[in-house]
């Protein structure tokens, strides 16, 4: 294994830790047009994803940094699509803040069609990866209209809002979660349907061992959580729909590799972690930049801490 193959993973590692994280906003952005009847109602929802969506945009933050840095080719076919992401991510987080600020429905519709974008996107973004391009042509408009990426698109966002859904289940109590706990049993169904059809036509054109086992993985892991959530443990449920979302992202990358982008020319190959990646020195100054900061950090941070820790208030 090399240094490419490590940051490879890395990148895999951090978008999965993006979807499963992310995916909560997401759902519960999209929700806010369904569940609610009242202000307060909305502000609950709101409530659950605000104090956290900050952080978990770090995700996201950090694999578009590694994939810029460590595999520059990979990242400037995906610039575009990273664009439109980026804008809708704009949007949305100018909804949350304002929305606190400037209570009203508008900021409710910006929160709505933005997670509803970005979930759709996703899946569009990393289906269309999956399937490849034309080496050597432009890409279009219609590449995005095959019924494979299209299939992503509705994947990721039955996935996510789902998910959205258990996620809403467990933080709430009330009315709120029990439409919450409704919404994640029918949504459910149509989430388990759509991954077992989008994974197995991933793993159909660019499949591996491990890819199919982490498929298996993540139809079991959805089943199970769907099941944990029609019994009314949400704990459960929410640890299944994270474990299944991440087991389908790790697939796709595993479908995918040692190629970061597959050819639809058949015979031709794609660029791979070796020829997409950055120099050599690139990586390896990468590498060690990444060891010693993060050794730094746990380092810095390693003494307990009580009380006396702590400046006394005025």
């Amino acid at each position: 294994m090399t240094l490419d193959d490590i940051w490879f993973a890395a990148v895999a590692v951090l978008f999965t830790g993006c979807f499963v994280r992310e995916g909560c906003d997401l759902g519960v952005g999209v929700l806010l047009a369904y569940l609610p009847k009242e202000e307060r109602e909305r502000q609950v929802m709101v409530g659950t994803i605000k104090p956290v969506w900050g952080g978990n945009g770090v995700w996201l933050i950090a694999a578009g940094g590694v994939v810029f840095a460590a595999f520059p080719e990979w990242c400037a076919t995906l610039a575009d699509g990273f664009l439109v992401i980026l804008l809708a991510l704009i949007v949305r987080g100018v909804a949350l803040v304002y929305r606190g600020e400037h209570p009203g429905k508008k900021w409710d519709r910006c929160l709505f069609w933005s997670s509803l974008v970005l979930a759709f996107l996703w899946g569009v973004m990393f289906a269309a990866v999956v399937r490849g391009i034309a080496l050597d042509e432009k890409p279009e408009f219609r590449d995005l209209l095959h019924p494979f990426v299209l299939l992503g698109g509705l994947t990721t966002t039955a996935l996510f809002g789902t998910h959205g859904a258990v996620f809403l289940a467990l933080r709430t109590r009330g009315r709120i979660r029990r439409k919450a706990k409704g919404v994640a049993e029918k949504s459910g169904v149509v989430a388990a349907v759509l991954v077992i059809a989008f994974l197995t036509w991933a793993q159909a054109m660019e499949g591996s061992f491990a890819g199919v086992l982490l498929t298996v993985a993540a139809i079991g892991a959805w089943g199970a959580g769907m099941a944990a959530n029609f019994f009314g443990r949400e704990c459960w449920a929410f640890l299944g729909s994270a474990a299944a979302i991440g087991a389908a992202t790790i697939s796709l990358f595993a479908a995918l590799y040692p190629e970061v982008l597959p050819s639809t020319a058949g015979s031709e190959n794609g660029p791979d972690t070796e020829n997409a990646a950055s120099t050599s020195k690139t990586v390896q100054i990468m590498t060690w930049v990444a060891v010693v900061f993060l050794s730094w950090t746990y380092w810095v941070f390693r003494r307990r801490i009580g009380v006396r820790n702590i400046p006394a208030s005025h």
